[in-house]
């Protein structure tokens, strides 16, 4: 089983929970920042990869 980021079109880590997070500047769902958020029906397929990646980052610190 692929992981989503790497499909293509790559697919919104959007999960339905939107909710911003005062202390990290993260949504609650997605793990993404406010801008990333905007950006992304713009953004590349590279540069959507590149958010994925940094979600996978922020997970492994959030909650290891």
């Amino acid at each position: 089983m692929t992981n989503p980021e790497d499909r293509t079109p790559v697919p919104s880590p959007c999960i339905n929970v939107c909710r911003m997070v005062r202390e990290t500047g993260l949504c609650e769902g997605c793990l993404r920042t406010i801008d990333e958020i905007v950006a992304w029906g713009t953004a590349s397929d590279a540069d959507k990869r590149a958010v994925w990646a940094e979600i996978r980052r922020r997970e492994a610190r959030l909650f290891e």
